[in-house]
């Protein structure tokens, strides 16, 4: 990075989406030692991308549209004027390649020096800056695939995933009531919810064949979403995992099946941490949603889970309704008889 050493700082505006459905907005883009960041005009950024997987789409052309690498979906664009932020993307892609090993047996050596002595650094020195700067460097599309291979290895114990063409919809309502991307029912194996990198949650069929309250599966996907909240999975999985698999991904882009087998049976066999009841009545505060039907669920008596039930912000308040009677009776069937 020391060849933009003269260009960290600086910002310009440009057009940003996440997605080809989504309008285009103006944005603040800023350029560190790493990253370019996206921010909106409230200084608050929207995503980050690896400086050293931008790809330019148009190369020559006006505006610049830039994609990280992977995800030609997600775009930036930069008006010609934006000379200087330009020119700094550039130069890093030109002192990338020059970066590059090539032939000759002096230049390999002094490569593998290198890489040796920072290898070096980072598993001996470095090992929570390493998983930090990848959990805030992955793609989203990076961390949906990374969900996709965890719940292929969950269905190999718990049994596939449950789907109806009549409770698909169902379950998207409730995936869209709770503020997560999408749920997936398994029929065993998951003691009750677990959160995935790229905002999926896996829940028990038992908590919505076993309970008439749809605020009860409603709750332990809020749950979940605190638990997600208070560590991001793909973080969770890399501490598990160790710095190993946090290279192997920040280098390749990919987990290996081992990796992902390792942290599968770990998740299925081990407690999943807790969450104080502070963060999960403000996440139940933030949806609207009462955490009593979840408090009981999680322990009939309420002595456990008093401070849920006494703290419930929802009490004495009209409340909505989670999910109507008849998208609630078909996702109770999800999973057949």
């Amino acid at each position: 990075m020391t060849a933009l050493k003269q260009f960290q700082r600086i910002e310009a505006t440009g057009l940003w989406r996440s997605s080809p459905e989504e309008q285009r907005r103006e944005v603040v883009v800023s350029i560190g030692e790493a990253t370019l960041t996206i921010s909106d005009f409230n200084d608050r950024a929207l995503t980050h991308w690896s400086l050293a997987a931008l790809v330019r789409q148009n190369p020559g052309s006006f505006p610049a549209i830039f994609n990280p690498d992977g995800d030609p979906d997600e775009t930036l664009e930069l008006p010609k004027s934006e000379t200087t932020m330009l020119e700094a993307i550039d130069r890093l892609q030109r002192a990338i390649d020059r970066s590059r090993p090539h032939p000759g047996r002096l230049r390999w050596a002094s490569v593998g020096g290198v890489v040796f002595a920072v290898l070096a650094v980072l598993f001996l020195w470095l090992p929570h800056a390493l998983q930090n700067h990848v959990v805030s460097v992955v793609p989203e599309i990076k961390h949906q695939e990374i969900a996709a291979a965890v719940l292929k290895r969950i269905e190999r114990v718990s049994g596939k995933a449950c789907t109806s063409r009549e409770a698909m919809v169902s379950l998207q309502k409730l995936a869209n009531r709770t503020g997560v991307k999408q749920i997936v029912i398994v029929p065993a194996g998951v003691p009750d919810a677990l959160s995935l990198p790229g905002g999926t949650v896996v829940l028990n069929r038992a908590l919505v064949e076993d309970h008439e309250d749809p605020a009860v599966a409603a709750g332990y996907v809020l749950a979940a979403r605190a638990q997600a909240a208070a560590q991001n999975p793909l973080d969770e999985l890399l501490d598990r995992t160790g710095p190993i698999a946090a290279f192997r991904l920040l280098t390749t882009g990919e987990l290996t099946s081992d990796i992902i087998d390792s942290y599968t049976e770990q998740v299925l066999t081990e407690p999943i941490p807790n969450v104080s009841d502070t963060d999960l009545l403000a996440m139940f505060a933030q949806a609207a949603m009462p955490s009593t039907p979840y408090a009981y669920a999680r322990d009939v008596t309420g002595e456990s889970v008093l401070g849920l039930i006494e703290a419930d912000p929802m009490a004495g308040r009209e409340l909505e309704q989670v999910l109507p009677d008849r998208d609630w009776i078909q996702l109770q069937n999800i999973c057949g008889q």
